[in-house]
């Protein structure tokens, strides 16, 4: 009881933060969600290599791809980890900074990170935090965070199965009594599927695009399954034989085939865990089935079409791609929960 008066008392002012590949949010209690940005930053070095901040966030994000050679555009979230500690520390201030300025000082933070993560991982991440103004800072894995989030009963003894699909990871876990029955982390996610139809423009057109136009094109016609009628999108990009502006037509059937192989991958992860549960929970997940959350449960059908690859009942939570930062809201707002289920 005292453990749990105390984490009441450490979390009276605190942040949740989603930490993610694509978008950082950020969960205030009492307020709900009041940051949700790109996670991106634009950064110029001088010629002395001293470095300045231009901009994070959307701002960052409307420059990407756009910016000439001295100005740097990069998520330095890459595949569910830290790839430049410095740039990471810069973003985080300034998320964290403008949500100070609503008159929260120092906060206590608790962070989502991918189930993959090593523990120099989760040290590096923390230390992020705290460089930058975290009084304290704890942790939980983003799977428990977006089945809460998903309204999943996580701590009662009743086997839930999320698949976060985020932007550099997807997490895939199994989930009762406030614990992993089993979880793994896979770096098949969103920005797998925007390469695989970046790779897809290059070898059938002989054309380059960037990630935002993959982006864009998964958007509008990803899709894992035919639709009524075929829809087509005229996209730009770079001649690879003559280095000239080039435009071309691409159709719904062709960005299909191009996303089924990270897809087909994703569906063997699943069986893989699920091949690890235990008989005592089998009839719960026949029963229950699979919940997705993350960006990529946005693809066009991609529940109907786990559902009927893996044999389960499948569905998308209500809000996929806040569901990690409303369940680590939830956790802020029952702190004996968040006692059950954070990370040592």
């Amino acid at each position: 009881m005292e453990l749990v008066q105390s984490v009441r008392k450490t979390f009276s002012r605190d942040l949740a933060i989603d930490l993610g590949t694509a978008n950082t949010l950020i969960y205030q209690r009492g307020e709900g969600i009041v940051c949700d940005e790109p996670s991106m930053i634009a950064v110029r070095r001088d010629p002395q290599g001293t470095r300045h901040v231009l901009a994070v966030g959307e701002e960052a994000k409307r420059m990407w791809g756009r910016s000439p050679g001295s100005i740097v555009v990069s998520r330095p979230i890459r595949e569910g980890a830290i790839a430049d500690f410095e740039t990471t520390e810069d973003m985080l201030r300034y998320f964290i900074k403008k949500v100070c300025n609503r008159g929260l000082l120092r906060p206590q933070v608790l962070i989502c990170v991918p189930s993959g993560l090593t523990a120099v991982e989760k040290r590096a991440v923390a230390q992020s935090a705290e460089s930058v103004g975290a009084r304290r800072v704890y942790m939980v894995e983003q799977a428990m965070a977006a089945a809460i989030g998903a309204g999943l009963p996580v701590a009662e003894p009743v086997a839930s199965v999320i698949v976060d699909i985020g932007g550099g990871t997807t997490d895939i876990a199994l989930i009762s009594l406030g614990g992993f029955v089993w979880s793994k982390s896979v770096r098949t996610a969103g920005d797998k599927i925007d390469q695989a139809i970046a790779d897809l423009i290059k070898q059938s057109y002989t054309m380059q695009i960037g990630e935002r136009t993959a982006e864009m094109i998964k958007l509008m016609l990803g899709s894992v399954r035919p639709d009524s009628e075929i829809k087509t999108l005229q996209i730009r990009g770079r001649d690879l034989s003559t280095r000239q502006p080039k435009t071309i037509e691409v159709d719904d059937e062709e960005i299909r085939e191009a996303i089924m192989g990270p897809v087909h991958h994703l569906v063997e992860a699943i069986r893989e865990g699920l091949e690890h549960t235990p008989p005592e929970l089998i009839d719960d997940i026949a029963e229950r089935g699979i919940v997705l959350a993350g960006g990529g449960a946005l693809l066009r059908n991609l529940d109907a079409f786990m559902s009927q690859e893996i044999g389960l009942p499948t569905t998308v939570t209500n809000d996929p791609l806040k569901a990690v930062a409303l369940g680590a809201g939830k956790l802020l707002e029952d702190p004996s929960l968040l006692h059950q289920v954070m990370l040592n």
